[in-house]
């Protein structure tokens, strides 16, 4: 007896066995037959699922046949899902879920490892609606493969750039097994004022300053490598490098404030020019009245004497003598007291040469735009026009106390006076 009884347990043994082997030779998950699974109480009358397993977890290329059962007469209900992933199905007759996880819904992004899918699942009676029962069960999909994530700049390979010029390029992600979640960057040398990236869509965003590149680099112009490390939760790590070549450049804040004093300069030296200008003119008209009046004066008096001379008047005859010789004698006061200044005379023109010269300089060398490439140009220009004027015009004394406005003296300096005066004869 003991012996068969022994012999029962081994045959049970060796077909336990040789189910488990047929079974580990299919990647499917199968559920055994119902009668083997459930057992349903004689007096349950509320409608369950018996045997729902609330999570699944399927590997890539795996297949799910799940067998539900209820507590009632299957025939008259029928099943349904809600939110449901693509590929998994259910038989609305007899409540047989089945799923086939392949490969392409994952390369096409439609499904995604390691995200739980919660699944709204439920069953109804055919005639009766209020007799129905709803649930949910999740699943999971995994991969033993796992398929890096990249990082992936919007720019590639050398950029160049000049100092003080913005670089602004955003940092994308291919995403693979897992995402990537944290993102560093390095650079090949220190660099300042740039925005950091965190994630995958940030912008990085750099100017260099006009110091960046110095004097010592070689060509003027400084390589920056930046290296963007992107990590997974997995640990998984890509590194994307971008390089940068920085050129210099002029630093045009300090140009511009060259620039303007330069002008601040010239239109200040223009001032004292047309004040010196106006005493000068002065000064000849002065000279030219007074020498007027004493040229009438000799004219009227040798006039006067000659008409006397001839009076029938022997007093008058003598008066008329004299006159003429007091007539002459006031030429040399003239020339004593008041002389001709020709000098001064070259000098206002010389002054008036110059100041016109000066501004047209100003105006040909305005600043076109923010960034002027030829500022540096305009500026020695305008250097070496001032140092010019300022040599041929050292030998004149410049007036430098000035009561009068700038808008005085221009209005005197374009009055249409001074202008037939001083004008250029061919």
């Amino acid at each position: 007896m003991m012996c068969e009884n022994l012999r029962k347990l081994v045959g049970v043994f060796l077909f336990i066995l040789f189910q488990f082997t047929l079974s580990a030779q299919d990647d499917s998950v199968q559920m055994p037959p119902v009668d083997t699974m459930v057992r349903v109480p004689a007096g349950d009358t509320s409608l369950r699922i018996v045997n729902l397993n609330p999570y699944f977890t399927l590997h890539v290329d795996s297949s799910l046949l799940y067998q539900l059962q209820i507590n009632k007469n299957p025939e008259n209900y029928f099943w349904y899902l809600k939110n449901a992933p693509v590929g998994l199905r259910i038989g609305k007759d007899n409540g047989l879920i089945s799923f086939r996880a392949e490969k392409s819904y994952f390369l096409s992004g439609r499904l995604k490892y390691d995200v739980t899918y919660k699944v709204a699942i439920g069953v109804q009676n055919l005639y009766d609606p209020s007799d129905r029962k709803d649930t949910s069960f999740n699943i999971v999909f995994f991969n033993t493969e796992i398929i890096p994530s990249q990082v992936k700049p919007t720019v590639g390979g050398t950029i160049w750039i000049d100092e003080a010029e913005t670089i602004s390029f955003k940092i994308l992600c291919e995403t693979g097994s897992y995402p990537i979640e944290n993102l560093i960057m390095t650079s090949s040398v220190p660099i300042t004022g740039y925005q950091s990236v965190q994630k995958c869509g940030d912008d990085f965003t750099w100017t260099p300053g006009y110091d960046f590149a110095r004097e010592s680099d070689s060509a003027k112009v400084r390589p920056v490598l930046l290296s963007f490390i992107g990590s997974t939760k997995m640990g998984q790590r890509d590194t994307a490098t971008v390089r940068i070549i920085v050129r210099d450049a002029l630093n045009q804040v300090l140009a511009r404030e060259e620039y303007n004093q330069v002008v601040k300069s010239i239109n200040k030296y223009v001032l004292q020019l047309k004040y010196t200008f106006l005493q000068l003119d002065k000064k000849l008209k002065r000279t030219k009245n007074t020498r007027v009046v004493f040229d009438l004066t000799s004219a009227s008096t040798s006039l006067t004497g000659t008409v006397l001379s001839t009076s029938g008047n022997s007093e008058d005859q003598r008066t008329g003598k004299i006159l003429p010789s007091v007539g002459l004698a006031l030429v040399p006061i003239k020339e004593a007291s008041v002389p001709n200044k020709p000098i001064d005379q070259n000098q206002a023109s010389v002054i008036r040469t110059s100041i016109k010269r000066l501004e047209y300089m100003l105006q040909d060398n305005q600043l076109i735009g923010e960034k002027d490439p030829d500022i540096m140009k305009k500026i020695n220009k305008l250097k070496d026009e001032l140092k010019q004027s300022q040599m041929q015009l050292i030998d004149v004394p410049l007036e430098f106390t000035n009561d009068m406005s700038e808008e005085e003296l221009n209005r005197y300096f374009n009055s249409p006076k001074v202008q037939r005066k001083y004008r250029l004869k061919g």
